[in-house]
């Protein structure tokens, strides 16, 4: 995170000395408010997340010599909108390099070939609708990969925890799998656009140093980064009786599953 904004203030600056030289001070402005919206978007996509609730059956335990109830409580499971983060992104890109990888070993290859200049220029349809596609089915692939539904459902069922309306271990882990393959698809339809924004404002007119910073695994790392260094600090705040670092306290960074209390 830290090199990626040690290139911010040059590239600004280069941004703003060519639109100032172009007469385009009003497009620089809006420039900067259309990369803030694309944060803001950003974060949604960080932090959004579908709560399930969960219903903990009351039982009998016995503490300190008496007896006494436990459970009976409605929790919330918390199912990420992106869960896999930035690697779908680190996956198409290099998947990506690899036509003109191959092209190097192979004699008598046209560097002219139309097919190499398509998917060596970032700008190029045929290169982002591929790229966007790629990180459609890896966000799929890798989410598949990091949460288990049946696990998830087996957990919930040996702590007498239940979705209300579904039955415990098959029926609930089905349950999880269809809410997960639904969520999933704005998710890594959200975070293809946000990996393709660079090649859509270079098209008008904004320089590739400074366009890289309106999306792809730059904007991912920081912004998921950002927040759970804020997330870190707030929940040692809150642990020594201090006020979080929002009126809120409600900064959520990008790992953890837990069972998240109403």
């Amino acid at each position: 995170m830290v090199g990626i904004l040690a290139r911010l203030p040059e590239s600004l600056f280069q941004e703003l000395t060519s639109r100032l030289q172009s007469g385009g001070l009003i497009v620089f402005v809006i420039e900067i408010a259309f990369l803030l919206v694309v944060i803001a978007g950003c974060i949604i996509l960080v932090q959004g997340t579908r709560r399930i609730p969960v219903q903990y059956a009351k039982r009998n335990i016995v503490q300190g010599g008496k007896m006494m109830q436990s459970g009976g409580v409605r929790q919330y499971l918390p199912l990420k909108i992106n869960a896999a983060g930035v690697m779908p992104i680190i996956f198409a890109q290099a998947i990506m390099f690899l036509p003109a990888t191959i092209a190097q070993f192979l004699p008598g290859m046209d560097q002219n070939n139309g097919f190499l200049i398509a998917f060596n220029d970032i700008r190029s349809l045929p290169y982002n609708l591929t790229y966007f596609l790629l990180i459609v089915a890896f966000t799929y692939f890798y989410t598949a990969l990091i949460i288990n539904p049946q696990q998830i459902a087996d957990d919930m069922k040996r702590n007498n925890g239940f979705i209300p309306g579904i039955k415990p271990g098959k029926n609930t882990a089905s349950f999880i799998d269809t809410v997960i393959s639904r969520i999933t698809l704005p998710g890594s339809i959200f975070l293809g656009f946000v990996a393709i924004m660079p090649a859509i404002v270079m098209l008008f007119g904004v320089q590739q140093a400074f366009a890289l910073f309106y999306g792809g695994s730059s904007l991912i790392i920081m912004v998921g980064v950002i927040l759970d260094t804020l997330q870190s600090i707030e929940t040692h705040l809150l642990n020594r009786h201090y006020d979080g670092l929002t009126s809120s306290g409600r900064i959520k960074g990008r790992q953890g599953y837990a069972m998240a209390s109403m």
